[in-house]
């Protein structure tokens, strides 16, 4: 089944993680199919996860990523490629086991050489548009094995540019509200919009409104004469275990048609385009696993709503 409509990659894009496939037990190839040739997405935020990759120091294999990137060049798609230690999707930090054993100079050392060998294969590609670098470097308090060093995110950013100095790098902000200040200063930030979380105990809805957002874009620029965009929409549930262990009562506490609705809706009028969504994986695991397709159904009228 072709997309019935194709998505407009100025305006919206969407992530893949070959981890959260295998979380949801569905096929990484054919969910990546489906959200080019089903749901119709020409733009991607991929992940080259190092504990995949390089499993044994020097060794590499990048198949899979070969795969997700030859898919989206064939459908005339375009990538921005996520680099370095932190990349999206739990557990954050994908150290390989045998460089997180090594000392911390020599960690850093292997972690430049692996971002190098990433950039030096996949630079020619002209479907990559953009790199980001590290996930939310700074963020301190989510995930496992974090290790903040920003001399060495200095390091990672000059050498991204010194290789590739053609196409702009991003950077995430490493909090829903932040604004940076202190370098590396990339060529674009990017920043999550969250609306319904589970914290101790219960569900919140953020207190951030869409103005808010609008201003911290704008105070960036002025800092820094760089744009802002959303990196990640929260269009998948965040509840008090993984998705695929909550039943669907569950999942729409905090993401339901409602919510979709008016993620999107909030989302567009922070007026940070494009948008990357987030939670593609689960879209296609509720209508291919469970014949569900009214969670697709929703995202994709909101989306394509003028």
């Amino acid at each position: 089944m072709r997309a019935k409509q194709v998505v407009d990659p100025t305006r919206f894009g969407v992530s893949f993680s070959i981890k959260q496939c295998r979380s949801f037990n569905i096929d990484p190839a054919k969910t990546l199919k489906w959200l080019i040739s089903d749901a119709g997405f020409r733009r991607f935020r991929l992940m080259s996860y190092w504990n995949e990759h390089e499993k044994q120091p020097g060794k590499f294999d990048f198949k899979e990523l070969d795969r997700q990137v030859r898919a989206i060049e064939r459908a005339g798609g375009v990538i921005t490629l996520s680099l370095g230690a932190r990349q999206p999707r739990w557990p954050e930090n994908h150290w390989p086991n045998w460089a997180w054993k090594l000392n911390k100079d020599d960690r850093s050392q292997a972690l430049l050489r692996y971002i190098e060998t990433v950039v030096e294969r996949y630079k020619d590609r002209e479907c990559i548009i953009s790199y980001q670098l590290e996930n939310e470097a700074l963020l301190k308090d989510f995930g496992e094995r974090p290790e903040i060093d920003r001399l060495r995110l200095r390091q990672e950013y000059e050498l991204v540019k010194w290789l590739d100095p053609s196409r702009p790098v991003i950077m995430t902000t490493s909090t829903s509200w932040g604004i940076p200040i202190r370098r590396p200063i990339p060529d674009m930030f990017g920043f999550s919009f969250y609306h319904t979380l589970y914290r101790k105990g219960g569900y919140h809805h953020s207190t951030f409104a869409p103005w808010i957002h609008r201003l911290r874009k704008r105070v960036i620029f002025a800092l820094h004469q760089k744009r802002a965009f959303i990196h990640e929409l929260q269009l998948e549930p965040w509840g008090p275990t993984a998705i695929w262990k909550m039943n669907f009562s569950e999942q729409a506490k905090s993401m339901s048609i409602h919510h979709i609705t008016e993620n999107v809706r909030l989302a567009r009028k922070i007026k940070a385009a494009p948008i990357d969504l987030w939670g593609g994986e689960w879209w296609y695991w509720r209508q291919v696993t469970h014949k569900d397709p009214t969670i697709w159904d929703a995202v994709s009228e909101a989306i394509h709503t003028k």
